[in-house]
């Protein structure tokens, strides 16, 4: 049992003055890990004041200043590896194949920032002019439990090679993943008041940090409905805002694709991360005349994704976050199973063996229509629909038909008619024939997947003011 009761303001770690505490469950047993003591209002507003007076100073450092600052940052996080791994699997539930990707995507944050900084002018010439790509100001970044850390190092790094100081609300149920990697900003040896990380709930800490004025920009991944609470909130002070929202992404399988390819990496992409990940494929959009062959792969492909402890290197598939999103998912499942959809493998209830944790078994449903709500709606957790199309038209149609537009996918033997269908989804990004992630260019979603942009030069400049000096 351990009791997480400090946190990050000003370079050091202080005691808050809130007083509630949040029990730490593992997703894996049900048991209790440990608590988490939750900062309240007056803790921001300290985190807040260190941010703002840190940001007067480090909003003048250049670039070579902020590259040695992300290089130690990046080497200390590289001391831990295997603690980061384990505390992702036992608080998080994330499998072991899951939480050594998320490992290296927190390194890679850093790198790709470095490497943004090595080319990248924040001084332009247009027209006449000498343009300045100023640092916003205090930035609050809201997070959330599904990959806690490698959101945190992907928007602070790009806070800092902006010049920005940061503000930032992790979520309650990631509190151990949290402290280890506070302990490793602070061997970073970063100016005081740079980054400032307060534990605490949303309506609490993530309140303050989307009304207070002295925040110049708000960074959010997550639900869509507790993004648009952001945004109006942030109206009222002009905030820049980037938001990284909810998603039902479609993947389309073309008639000439290889399906013994094309169903296995489908299946990955809609079970990713356990099935709680915004970018998961959870629309299968397959030919009508190949649903047969479709359900016989995928059949096979899912009896021997094997589900269970996500410690073992072999698990696909580990528990979902909480009790509360398992029985979110059961809801879901069984409204599919309302709607009239037929449930091709998995189904209602826990694996066999698994009763103790929050074991979703994957579950793929057949013979559903485009607005079914288990083909509207998130569902973040390891569900599949497959609907069948006609045309390669009626496929495009069905694809956008969505109030979603985060990512897709796309599978052909053609990689020119491949591109040109991904052309046409509307979504921030479309993988074709690939799952696979781009630092250096742009991520984000269309309609109400979100706004903005992260990642690349578009990423960087949204933590960036131009300022045009116009002179004789």
């Amino acid at each position: 049992m351990r009791t997480i009761d400090k946190i990050y303001i000003n370079g050091e770690f202080v005691t808050p003055k809130g007083k509630d505490r949040f029990d730490l469950i593992s997703p894996t047993t049900n048991k209790k890990l440990g608590e988490v003591v939750l900062g309240n209002n007056e803790d921001t507003l300290a985190a807040i004041d260190a941010a703002k007076k840190a940001f007067k100073t480090f909003s003048k450092t250049n670039t070579a200043e902020r590259i040695t600052y992300l290089q130690n940052l990046q080497a200390s996080i590289e001391k831990r590896k295997q603690e980061f791994i384990d505390i992702t699997i036992e608080e998080y539930g994330g499998t072991f194949q899951f939480a050594t990707v998320s490992y290296q995507y927190m390194l890679n944050s850093f790198a790709s920032a470095i490497k943004l900084l090595n080319t990248y002018s924040f001084n332009k010439t247009m027209g006449e002019s000498e343009v300045q790509m100023a640092p916003v100001g205090v930035v609050g970044i809201i997070i959330p439990w599904n990959s806690s850390n490698g959101f945190i190092c992907g928007k602070l790094a790009t806070a800092i090679a902006a010049g920005c100081t940061a503000v930032i609300k992790p979520s309650e149920m990631s509190a151990q993943q949290t402290q280890l990697i506070l302990e490793c900003f602070h061997e970073a040896g970063l100016p005081k008041g740079v980054f400032n990380i307060v534990n605490g709930l949303g309506e609490v800490v993530g309140a303050e940090i989307s009304r207070n004025p002295d925040i110049a920009k708000i960074s959010f991944t997550g639900s869509t409905v507790v993004g648009k609470l952001i945004a109006k909130e942030s109206v009222n002070t002009m905030k820049r805002i980037t938001l990284e929202l909810g998603g039902k992404s479609p993947n389309i399988i073309l008639d000439d694709a290889d399906l013994s390819k094309a169903i296995p990496m489908a299946i990955a992409a809609a079970f990713m991360n356990n099935g709680q990940a915004c970018i998961a494929g959870t629309r299968l959009l397959v030919p009508e005349n190949k649903l047969e062959e479709v359900k016989k792969l995928v059949k096979a492909v899912v009896s021997k994704t094997i589900v269970g402890d996500p410690k073992n290197e072999t698990t696909a598939v580990g528990p979902m976050v909480s009790k509360k999103q398992y029985e979110r998912v059961q809801n879901y499942i069984q409204i599919g199973i309302d709607e009239g959809a037929e449930i091709l493998i998995g189904g209602l209830g826990k694996p066999e063996g698994l009763e103790s944790g929050n074991f979703v078994k994957p579950t793929v449903f057949i013979h559903v229509n485009n607005q079914m709500r288990i083909a509207r709606e998130e569902i973040f957790g390891p569900v599949l629909s497959i609907i069948t199309y006609k045309t390669e038209e009626e496929a495009i149609e069905i694809a956008n038909d969505t109030t979603y537009g985060l990512q897709a996918y796309v599978s052909s033997e053609n990689e020119d008619r491949a591109y040109s269908v991904a052309s046409q989804i509307n979504a921030g990004r479309v993988q074709v024939n690939i799952l696979s992630h781009d630092p250096m260019a742009p991520f984000g979603g269309f309609k109400q997947s979100g706004i903005g942009r992260e990642f690349g030069i578009l990423g960087l400049e949204a933590y960036l003011e131009p300022k045009t000096l116009i002179r004789k």
